[in-house]
């Protein structure tokens, strides 16, 4: 299931300015270079061992969700991308959750709530491959582990990239605009 939907404790939810500028300098990527702690240490000033310190503390305490890789798709040539939808029983949907998010195939995996009658479905899984029709083996295979658990399914296939951003923070140079 996604991380971010699971609650951690947070010790620490404020943070000081040289979070803020670790933040600023990180939340459209890390430099895609050898070394990118160095490289945002090198721009803010500070070591790299304190910001590596400093982004593990916010993860820690809850101010951010993750670090992670985030491949556009389509220029990897998977262009064939499809939201798995499923109802599943709810007595279920954690395990099976799991077990389809644990898949290597599977970006993301989520659960939400139905909207009946119209949308039944409580479990999304986004599936990415080179083809429609292997986006439907993919599907098939997860079925196939849903078992007696799939009350029903469809595939919702993306039709154009959208940006996916989070909150974003601005830098004081953007502030005194």
């Amino acid at each position: 299931m996604n991380p971010s939907s699971q609650k951690k404790p947070q010790q620490r939810t404020n943070t000081d300015d040289i979070d803020r500028q670790i933040i600023v300098a990180t939340q459209n990527g890390l430099p895609l270079v050898t070394k990118p702690y160095k490289a945002v240490a090198k721009q803010l000033g500070i070591s790299s061992n304190e910001v590596k310190s400093r982004l593990k503390a916010m993860l820690e305490n809850g101010i951010i969700r993750r670090i992670g890789v985030v491949p556009n798709h389509y220029r990897l040539g998977y262009i064939a991308n499809g939201m798995s939808v499923w109802d599943v029983d709810d007595e279920v949907i954690d395990e099976m959750g799991e077990r389809i998010g644990a898949l290597d195939y599977v970006t993301h995996c989520y659960k939400r709530p139905r909207h009946l009658p119209v949308w039944p479905y409580n479990l999304f899984a986004m599936v990415h491959a080179k083809t429609r029709s292997e986006v439907e083996e993919k599907v098939a295979a997860i079925a196939a582990i849903l078992a007696g658990a799939d009350r029903g399914h469809d595939i919702v296939y993306s039709t154009k990239i959208l940006k996916k951003t989070g909150l974003r923070l601005c830098s004081p140079k953007e502030m005194e605009k």
